[in-house]
């Protein structure tokens, strides 16, 4: 009724009518979209119920110390996304003062503390990373990205110890498990506020904007209760908390880790081609939890597709459609077509245009770790034969008999393409005017570079 109220005040056209009335059905399904996903872990009582009053302003904390957001970032995002498709209104908040200080949960031990330049460069590169994923244009209910430096600065220590500081009790912050766990291995004074500090921005957020609702990760359930405390003893009314279980691999290894690292939604952190491996690699047993967590689909549509990867588990049809959907959010469709192309070069039927199509990065991505030789374009002006270039030129056969017998057996590719005793080299070949990629059999790679 509330909903319609509105509605009809607003003299909304009949599209802008329907649009409402379909915010007010996603509505009523908020916390049951989230839990069928499997992306409730905690929720203080009385959540639901208060999201299905009508349009509720719900956010998320995001630490700046990285000037880029990475996959375990995409959890908290996608719940916002949620909260968003479902009527509510989003505020990304990214923590310009706390991310001076460190938040020691799940951590064990202290962080490097960064200044504000950084902080604040850092900001802006996440931002427009958010906007990949949030609406900040347009509607009632547009996301909207605030910053804590812009209110922490202002107020004194004398200040915040007596007007914050006195609701909340040694004892109660002792009790959370952020701190417990490191109280052996040691929690400088200064990590040890940082609870209290986060509480207050749920405090300053819900009696300036009305934000009512602060979700993140399952070990920010201690920070984010201490808010909701806060809220509550500094006579601010009521105040939920809702968290996502933190992701882990079903072998037990850390989500978002690789032997190469941290797998960064910044494409010069982590290629393209690499993210799309990244998903493309996924286990059998962790896949439909990264589709649920990750991306839209609907239970139909991901029923359908687990019935579609059961026929033919070897086609990967899960981890494909996972690796595109996240390839063409985070970069491009452009990106995404890349590293489908790059990675049929390595496990498909390719071609030799599909390699040569290859921008210089994907490349380099793709034949990371490859035994490369240089040869100087001198040596090509005129033609190397085969011969010479698979074993003079370079170590990639160890002799030339051994290069005639590889030819002889129609064993030996350049460019992706066979080639036999006759072949010659010439600048023609190069792929992005500098590279030469020798293949012996289906796996054996080799690349040469070309240099002046």
């Amino acid at each position: 009724m509330i909903l319609n109220s509105h509605i009809l005040d607003q003299k909304s056209s009949q599209f802008d009518y329907l649009s409402h009335k379909f915010i007010a059905i996603k509505m009523k399904n908020l916390v049951e979209e989230l839990t069928w996903r499997g992306m409730v872990h905690d929720i203080t009582p009385g959540t639901e119920a208060h999201l299905l009053l009508g349009q509720a302003s719900v956010y998320v904390g995001f630490d700046p110390t990285a000037d880029s957001l990475h996959v375990g970032n995409l959890i908290p995002i996608m719940m916002l996304v949620h909260a968003q498709r479902s009527g509510h209104k989003p505020y990304a908040l990214v923590g310009g003062a706390t991310g001076m200080i460190g938040d020691p949960s799940g951590k064990s031990q202290e962080r490097n503390l960064l200044d504000l330049e950084q902080i604040n460069f850092n900001l802006n590169a996440q931002k427009e990373q958010l906007k990949q994923f949030l609406n900040f244009e347009k509607g009632s209910n547009k996301a909207e990205l605030v910053n804590n430096y812009d209110w922490f600065k202002d107020i004194s220590l004398l200040d915040f110890i007596r007007d914050a500081g006195k609701h909340i009790t040694v004892n109660y912050m002792l009790a959370k498990d952020s701190v417990k766990k490191r109280l052996e291995t040691g929690l400088s004074f200064t990590e040890f506020t940082y609870q209290l500090i986060q509480g207050y921005d749920f405090f300053w957020l819900k009696k300036n904007e009305n934000v009512t609702l602060q979700m993140g990760g399952a070990d920010q359930w201690g920070n984010i209760t201490t808010g909701t405390e806060l809220i509550r003893r500094m006579g601010a009314g009521e105040a939920y908390a809702m968290t996502c279980p933190l992701m882990t691999k079903a072998d037990g290894g850390k989500f978002g880790k690789t032997e190469s690292g941290t797998i960064w939604l910044d494409r010069e952190k982590t290629s393209p081609y690499e993210f799309y491996q990244f998903w493309f690699n996924a286990s059998d047993e962790d896949v439909l939890k990264y589709l649920k967590t990750f991306t839209l689909y609907s239970q139909d549509e991901l029923i359908e597709l687990e019935h579609e990867h059961q026929k033919a588990p070897h086609e990967r049809a899960m981890q494909k459609k996972l690796g595109e959907y996240l390839t063409r959010k985070v970069h491009s469709d452009e990106d995404y077509e890349m590293a489908l192309k790059a990675s049929s070069i390595l496990f498909g039927n390719s071609t030799a245009q599909d390699l040569k199509s290859l921008n210089e990065q994907t490349f380099l991505d793709v034949f990371k770790g490859v035994s490369q030789a240089e040869i100087s374009k001198e040596k090509i002006k005129n033609g190397i034969e085969i011969i010479e270039l698979l074993s003079t030129e370079t170590d990639f056969l160890s002799s030339k008999g051994d290069a005639r017998r590889n030819l002889e057996q129609n064993a030996i590719s350049v460019n992706k393409e066979k080639v036999d005793d006759k072949f010659i080299l010439n600048s023609s070949h190069l792929i992005n005017e500098k590279y030469i990629l020798l293949q012996k059999g289906k796996k054996n790679y080799f690349v040469v570079k070309i240099i002046d």
